[in-house]
């Protein structure tokens, strides 16, 4: 929002403008995944509708030779930038699986949804890029952050470059619903399995929803939201690594220790080929947190020991009897199908 209000970009009006639009988002989430739905589904219309006016109007503009001249000699590539960049715009699918018991058939629904969300994301990045760095002969150097909404005023005028700027806040904000809601449920499950106190699983009277998680989330929000892009993006995705290396073994040890299992889901292959496709995304994992900065080892270090102390507190909590926990049901389902 600062290309539009150049007093937000630092001092007193940037710290009064994160926190009070991550406190109003913040009580948009607690108002409902029906709100945060359909208001996700409005704004990634509107954003993404600036960027097909853009494709179209470039098309007479395009020259395919410059696709092949972008780079300048002499100009330095940030790799880790990039990378951390990329797999950051491509993660977080799986936070919709936190979500499934709010929503109507989810077996059903689910595939559907990400296999044309997936489709809708690939193109949303493409087209805008081919048309604008097709159609524009401009210095390698100018391309930064943002840059796209400038690609707009040079295609097609100041009202595009608004649109687009407009449209890149709403993306930002059902980005960080749809977030919020994945991570607030994910407290509120843990609460529900006994791994949190029980409080975490208190829902609002009127709307249903995780409050405390919803609360607690925010103030984590505000927290981060002060360090640099670069350092959110690379500590996000270092995390992130981490957690997908441990679903993608429990994955396959659950596979492998209850192949007749009834699943809601399940991957129509082998323990062999689903090795093998759980290896390759593995790779690129531990490439990206291989090229991690020392400040973002700090980080996340930090918070994985804090998550280290945070589960050995809860469990002496639990053994002193301190705190309410959910108790667990023995015979869980997993444990009905080893029998």
């Amino acid at each position: 929002m600062k290309r539009l209000f150049p007093i937000l970009q630092s001092g007193m009006p940037r710290t009064l403008s994160i926190t009070g639009a991550t406190l109003v988002l913040s009580f948009f989430n607690y108002m409902g995944l029906t709100v945060v739905g359909y208001g996700a589904v409005s704004l990634g219309i509107i954003s993404l509708l600036p960027f097909v006016l853009m494709a179209f109007i470039s098309i007479p503009k395009i020259q395919p030779r410059r696709w092949l001249t972008l780079g300048e000699k002499g100009t330095k590539t940030d790799w880790t930038l990039y990378f951390n960049t990329l797999f950051w715009n491509l993660n977080f699918w799986d936070n919709a699986s936190t979500l499934a018991g709010e929503v109507d058939k989810p077996q059903s629904t689910f595939p559907k949804a990400l296999f044309s969300a997936g489709i809708l994301t690939c193109l949303g990045y493409l087209i805008p890029l081919l048309a604008a760095t097709g159609s524009l002969s401009v210095n390698q150097s100018v391309w930064d952050d943002g840059y796209l909404a400038e690609a707009g005023y040079l295609i097609a005028g100041n009202w595009l470059k608004i649109w687009i700027e407009v449209g890149s806040v709403l993306s930002s904000i059902g980005l960080f619903e749809a977030q919020l809601s994945s991570s607030s449920y994910q407290l509120l499950g843990m609460a529900d399995l006994g791994t949190l106190p029980r409080f975490f699983g208190w829902r609002a009277r009127y709307f249903n929803t995780p409050w405390i998680g919803i609360l607690v989330c925010t103030i984590f929000t505000i927290g981060v939201s002060y360090l640099n892009f670069t350092d959110i993006v690379s500590s996000a995705n270092f995390l992130y690594s981490f957690g997908m290396i441990l679903e993608f073994a429990s994955f396959l040890w659950l596979r492998k220790k209850y192949p007749t299992m009834n699943r809601p889901y399940k991957v129509p292959l082998g323990i062999p080929a689903l090795t093998i496709m759980c290896l390759i995304p593995t790779g690129f994992i531990i490439y990206v947190c291989c090229i991690a900065t020392k400040m973002v080892y700090l980080i996340s270090g930090s918070l994985i020991l804090l998550g280290v102390v945070l589960y050995w507190l809860m469990t002496v909590i639990k053994s002193k009897g301190w705190m309410e926990f959910t108790k667990k049901n023995d015979d869980t389902e997993v444990e009905q199908e080893a029998k």
